[in-house]
């Protein structure tokens, strides 16, 4: 395997030596051989970064809107073109298939920027209540750290919304999968942004992140990760007051009622629970369903998981690839022994190696039923092709089950009847709810309640959580 050999920093609109000589192997989630390497970068590359940011950030902040739209654009059509490079590189670095990974680590990334620009452009940012005029501007110089699950995704989730608002970013991506966000950077070096507007700074996140979160030049905070590091910058960030958005973990429920569609509700569950092998914060992993029909629910999984074909994600009939490192094999695998222990039902799967896949990261689609609604496997987020079945005796105890976690980032309602659902969906503690399996989409709100974390991302919402507010009274 050819190894991409990554030794510089994109700082002030230059790839620079970073100050530091250490580097970050990259390892092929299929097959635990390194792929890339990337600087270790340091505080002090940080420094130079937040400084780029602060100094390009009058110029940045000064243009006019359309020209930032502009500039997304040019950044959608670059990514546009680097589509299969990207899916290629996420695929083997998390896992995702490839096939998948163009539509969604590819595809997304360049619905961000293309949405983003077009709503920038017909974007308010001053508006009249009575005698005050309201401004709308920039927060600043924004340090963006990113996870490794959907890595060009989130970068542009917050790259995207804060260039289109005038803010300046520095970037620090999770050292698992960052070189998706090199393939971003030469598309940004190449789209005429003034110098320093976007900077990517490689390393570890108790490193160079907490530098970041920590920098007294940096006036906001966008983090995606879990509830834990969440709360580590949450609480770095409140030292300077800085403003502080966090896209952390989820448990979210699926509640399906008895007159659903049971054979498309848990087949769409199943697809739900298991998307990118699992490793998705907003994975529908709770299945909540009626007990009269618990029977006909457990076949009907077994059956749907049975159909993701484990593999290499770069072969054309694999539908579940590795998860991204041996630590979060090792942390799935133990996850399904304690549930094993805890006394749930398990119906398919398990935590062995799959078959012929003892090499890699690989987990068994794994589906228990009877699950305590208490218990580990009902209430930690795992991350992986774990699904767990939770029966219920009424609807007002599948929402009580639904919402009996610390997390709130998302949740799936089925009902025969729409209205029937859209009321169930109201009632559950979540940032987005799907209902009948109704399709993500990129320019809603998206974000949680709880321990869920803060703010929301993506379309207008995510535009404005990279806004100010200033009343001028007149």
């Amino acid at each position: 395997m050819a190894i991409d050999e990554r030794d510089r920093l994109y700082i002030d609109g230059r790839w620079v030596t970073p100050h530091g000589t250490g580097t970050i192997d990259v390892v092929c989630a299929a097959t635990e051989e390194v792929m890339g390497r990337v600087p270790e970068g340091s505080p002090a590359d940080i420094d130079d970064a937040v400084a780029a940011a602060r100094a390009a950030f009058g110029v940045w902040s000064s243009i006019d809107p359309e020209e930032r739209a502009k500039c997304l654009r040019r950044i959608a059509e670059g990514l546009q073109g680097r589509m299969m490079d990207i899916a290629t590189v996420v695929a083997q670095e998390v896992g995702m298939p490839v096939n998948l990974a163009m539509l969604i680590q590819a595809g997304l990334p360049i619905m961000t920027f293309s949405s983003m620009s077009d709503l920038v452009s017909g974007y308010g940012f001053e508006d009249q209540i009575g005698n005050s005029l309201i401004v709308r501007e920039p927060v600043g110089v924004v340090g963006a750290i990113t996870p490794w699950n959907y890595p060009l995704h989130q970068v542009a989730a917050k790259v995207a919304p804060a260039l289109a608002a005038g803010c300046t970013v520095v970037v620090k991506p999770s050292e698992v999968a960052p070189l998706s966000a090199f393939i971003l950077a030469e598309v940004i070096d190449g789209a005429g942004l003034p110098p320093g507007v976007f900077n990517l700074v490689t390393g570890f996140g108790p490193v160079v992140g907490e530098a970041l979160v920590g920098h007294r030049d940096v006036d906001m905070v966008s983090f995606t990760g879990s509830t834990r590091a969440g709360r580590r910058v949450g609480e770095l960030g409140a030292a300077s007051i800085k403003r502080v958005t966090l896209e952390l973990g989820g448990k979210s429920p699926n509640v399906i009622l008895e007159d659903a569609d049971l054979a498309h509700a848990v087949r769409d569950g199943v697809a739900k629970a298991f998307l990118n092998s699992g490793q998705t914060c907003s994975a529908l992993t709770r299945m909540i369903v009626p007990r009269s029909r618990l029977a006909e629910v457990e076949q009907l999984a077994v059956e749907a998981a049975q159909t993701y074909t484990v593999g290499d994600p770069l072969s054309p009939g694999t539908r579940l690839g590795p998860v991204a490192s041996a630590v979060q094999r090792d942390r799935v695998r133990g996850y399904i022994r304690a549930g094993l222990d805890a006394g749930a039902k398990l119906l398919c799967g398990g935590a062995e190696a799959p078959d012929g896949h003892e090499r890699g990261y690989f987990v068994q689609p794994t589906v228990f039923s009877d699950v305590d609604p208490d218990s580990v496997l009902a209430q930690e987020e795992i991350f992986g092709p774990v699904l767990s079945i939770i029966a219920y005796d009424d609807e007002a105890q599948a929402v009580a089950i639904a919402n009996n976690t610390t997390y709130g980032l998302a949740g799936g309602v089925w009902a025969g009847d729409r209205d029937r659902a859209l009321a169930v969906a109201r009632q559950l503690r979540a940032g987005q709810v799907e209902v009948n399996g109704g399709a993500f989409n990129p320019s809603a709100p998206f974000g949680g309640y709880k321990q869920s974390g803060h703010g929301r991302e993506l379309g207008r919402f995510g535009l404005e959580e990279f806004l100010e507010v200033k009343s001028l009274q007149l």
